[in-house]
């Protein structure tokens, strides 16, 4: 006797909210620690990564902590889109508790997937439209010295971010 069993999974914008949810609760602990993003904002941020994930537009999206004269990360967290292959479903978390970045402002910065990219003009501004987050144009802030830390990741039925936490040189825990 043989079986066949075939799964698919959709992805479907329940999937892109549990997954913004959990990067709207890494948010949420960068407000208890430092104070910032506003609390108001992070529901937005947490849909438009939705949004974006549920179309495939989605490229990377990062939340930190910027020095504005170098346009240069002091603590970044990175979500980068990701299909297929092994994801990661982990619990919100595990972040730095006392960087020194009180004296910098919160940034986030976003980069759109090649898929996005293969809309014509119309499309991508009807994309960005109905996005809660309204973006202009800015320069990719840099990472200097520092470290970086991988392994971390939110999915759900065969979508999500791996995140990569960014730590400039002296700014580490104090």
């Amino acid at each position: 006797m043989t079986a066949t069993a075939t799964r698919t999974a959709t992805f479907n914008i329940t999937d892109a909210r549990y997954v913004g949810a959990k990067v709207g609760a890494d948010l949420r602990l960068l407000n208890v620690l430092y104070g910032r993003p506003d609390l108001e904002r992070i529901g937005d941020f947490a849909e438009e990564a939705a949004l974006l994930l549920r179309d495939g537009y989605l490229g990377t999206v990062d939340y930190g902590f910027r020095e504005p004269a170098t346009n240069s990360w002091k603590l970044r967290l990175r979500y980068t889109a990701t299909t297929g292959g092994h994801l990661l479903d982990d619990r919100p978390g595990k972040l730095p508790t006392r960087a020194a970045v009180v004296r910098y402002p919160f940034y986030s910065y976003l980069t759109y997937s090649a898929a996005f990219h293969t809309l014509t003009v119309a499309q991508q501004d009807a994309v960005r439209d109905v996005l809660p987050v309204h973006r202009g144009g800015a320069g990719e802030p840099m990472t200097g010295l520092g470290t970086s830390q991988s392994g971390h990741g939110y999915g759900r039925n065969g979508s999500g971010v791996n995140r990569d936490l960014f730590i400039a040189l002296g700014i580490e825990e104090s």
